[in-house]
């Protein structure tokens, strides 16, 4: 499989892309910062693909392996201030979602003089340094959207900074970089993406267009849900992921989330939880919340997956994803207040109130 699309990323799919793309790099100037985490981006061989190929080329390069997971505020200012020191011309992320998503934010904060705060709470004026984004994960879809989840601790959750500067320039999908993650991780995020085509097609902004993308990539990851109960990943099936993950980005650029976003936040920040695990949690109870709303939809969604209820659907992801977190009563007050906060409860299809999200909270993690 392999095709290119501007929209306005220009996306490079298939096997030994970068290395057969290698001309593309030397198109943002001589000096690069490479954003990246303390293992993915070497265990999967692509840190070493893109710096053979920047020195091939003698682009000057630096190195921020310092990206967390779910990436912080003070984090990426410390990759701001290398690239500013440095001058550099491109931001180049390797990685999953967090690094994508930090290199996002270090891109615009390398041209605009703001604080990292600001970019959750102020428009960007300055157009960001290019980025380059090689995923090494296939769940988050963020090689192909303007979006960045960074965690805030001043708002006590993670926060999306948006900014139509932060789509990337150009990103390289190679199923190959993801060869190396374990069957956890692989799992995790195949759910993630599959959390983004669901909240992409039940969304109140759901559009023709969009839901083209969203029912390609359904299709595409119901060929998955047997190797993934197997725990059998081969090549077909990585790259399939990584084609499924690739739609859920196209789609939620055009429909952003819903509530399974908002409400599985505080797991990931409070509980440590994945973020792909966390979705993944809520998703029978906000299928059955939204019933009324879109039945037509949700039906269709089962369909397509080979589910004859939402309990089996239900099943399945939750035999797969792990354990619950332990939460209070208190917790989960506290929980529902810092969803009803993000933006993405708008675009549920049904409207909800705080006290419905409680009530969501309480069947998934009390039961």
């Amino acid at each position: 499989m392999k095709f290119t699309l501007y929209m306005p990323t220009k996306v490079f799919y298939g096997k030994n892309c970068v290395k057969e793309q290698a001309k593309e790099f030397s198109a943002f100037g001589n000096k690069a910062l490479i954003v990246t985490g303390k293992s993915s981006g070497k265990k999967s061989g692509a840190l070493k693909d893109v710096t053979d190929i920047l020195i091939s080329l003698s682009i000057e390069y630096w190195v921020f392996d310092k990206v967390e997971n779910n990436p912080s505020l003070e984090t990426v200012k410390k990759g701001s201030i290398i690239a500013k020191a440095n001058q550099v011309s491109v931001i180049i992320a390797i990685g999953g979602g967090s690094p994508i998503d930090a290199a996002k934010a270090i891109a615009a904060l390398s041209v605009n003089n703001i604080e990292p705060i600001e970019l959750l709470t102020t428009s960007i004026k300055i157009p960001s340094l290019p980025i380059i984004v090689i995923p090494t994960t296939a769940g988050t879809g963020s090689e192909v959207t303007p979006y960045s989840i960074l965690t805030a601790k001043q708002f006590n959750t993670k926060k999306n900074f948006y900014s139509p500067y932060s789509f990337p320039t150009i990103t390289f999908l190679d199923y190959k970089y993801t060869c190396s993650l374990p069957d956890r991780v692989t799992i995790d995020t195949a759910f993630d993406a599959f959390s983004h085509l669901l909240e992409s097609y039940l969304s109140n902004k759901c559009t023709k267009q969009s839901a083209i993308y969203a029912i390609e990539g359904l299709k595409v990851f119901a060929n998955c849900l047997l190797a993934i109960d197997e725990r059998k990943f081969t090549d077909n099936i990585r790259d399939q992921l990584l084609y499924a993950s690739y739609m859920g980005g196209l789609a939620i650029t055009l429909t952003g989330t819903t509530i399974i976003h908002a409400m599985g936040y505080s797991l990931t920040y409070y509980k440590a939880l994945s973020h792909g695990h966390a979705n993944t949690l809520f998703i029978g109870e906000y299928l059955r919340f939204n019933n009324q709303a879109d039945k037509e939809k949700i039906e269709n969604v089962l369909k397509i997956l080979k589910f004859s209820a939402i309990i089996d659907l239900e099943t399945y992801l939750l035999k797969n994803i792990g354990k619950k977190p332990t939460i209070s009563q208190e917790e989960i007050n506290k929980f529902a207040t810092l969803a009803m906060t993000q933006g993405s409860v708008k675009n549920n299809p049904r409207v909800i109130k705080e006290s419905d999200i409680i009530k969501i909270y309480q069947k998934v993690l009390l039961r």
